[in-house]
């Protein structure tokens, strides 16, 4: 399985921007559906934003980051970058980034093999 490691979390006021990274290394990236989850104080870990891998292109978000985040990946450098527009306190959170080999992009938790340590994502408002 693939090792992932996160950054570019931090504390931000509230209509400000992050941009959360995640590396991977020991696999072939490309072939990977990325996501990222989010998981809150006393919260189920919840899907935030997830893309295709090469053989199966194509994004999924969640309703309440539509048209604020923005999933991306570049396969070159074993990377794939959430930035975080329009934040708001409920987005306050752990952000985990998670890998899963080939098939259909999914939102399940479950079906994601490899996970990072995670990045606090703080918005005061």
């Amino acid at each position: 399985q693939v090792q992932l490691v996160e950054s570019g979390g931090g504390l931000v006021q509230a209509g400000g921007s992050l941009m959360l990274s995640c590396t991977a290394s020991g696999g072939t990236f490309s072939m990977y559906v990325m996501a990222w989850f989010r998981q809150a104080p006393g919260k189920e870990r919840e899907f935030v934003a997830g893309i295709g891998w090469i053989g199966a292109a194509g994004t999924d978000y969640t309703d309440s980051v539509k048209g604020r985040f923005t999933i991306s990946r570049d396969n070159a450098k074993n990377t794939v970058s959430l930035q975080m527009n329009s934040l708001k306190p409920e987005d306050t959170a752990v952000y985990y980034c998670a890998a899963k080999k080939f098939g259909g992009l999914t939102r399940s938790r479950t079906m994601y093999g490899s996970w990072g340590q995670g990045t606090q994502v703080t918005v005061s408002s």
